[in-house]
């Protein structure tokens, strides 16, 4: 991951976050602390115009900040995402927690770079929950992931007892 590909805007309870390049693993664990910290919002908007692509560990943070907006009334948008991207989230049946747009509301002044490797062990538990959500929010997801949430579920117990 490169220094600028994952970038967060913050002003007065409204997020911006701008995806380049191919949104994987590495970019779910800064914006799965992102959505941790989040308690009371009111809007997060993903810029995704320079995404090219994602994996299912990204979509599946995507859907927990998803279903966290939901809960909390506040706006949560995608914008500018390509057909393929809008495909990948319809194929996991998660594109109804995000409301699609081609614009900024309000275009964020100043980014912050929210790149840099994490640990294996978070790495590790990003990955378990990520899947973990995208079973929450559909459940036929579950036939397509229990292998990998077993897998990630054991790295996770593994790296803790190595510890």
């Amino acid at each position: 991951m490169k220094d600028t590909d994952l970038l967060i805007s913050q002003n007065d309870g409204e997020y911006a976050v701008k995806v380049c390049g191919r949104a994987n693993f590495e970019y779910a664990v800064p914006l799965r602390e992102l959505g941790n910290s989040l308690a009371q919002f009111k809007a997060i908007r993903f810029e995704m115009s320079e995404c090219q692509a994602m994996d299912s560990t990204f979509m599946g943070v995507l859907s927990m900040i998803g279903l966290k907006a939901r809960r909390c009334g506040a706006v949560i948008e995608i914008v500018k995402a390509s057909d393929f991207l809008r495909k990948l989230l319809r194929d996991l049946g998660i594109v109804k927690l995000f409301d699609f747009v081609e614009e900024f509301t309000n275009a964020p002044a100043e980014w912050i770079n929210a790149g840099g490797k994490s640990d294996l062990l978070t790495t590790a538990e990003t990955v378990t929950e990520a899947h973990e959500t995208l079973v929450e929010a559909d459940s036929s997801n579950e036939a397509k992931f229990s292998q990998v949430i077993e897998f990630a579920k054991k790295d996770v117990e593994r790296l803790k007892n190595d510890k």
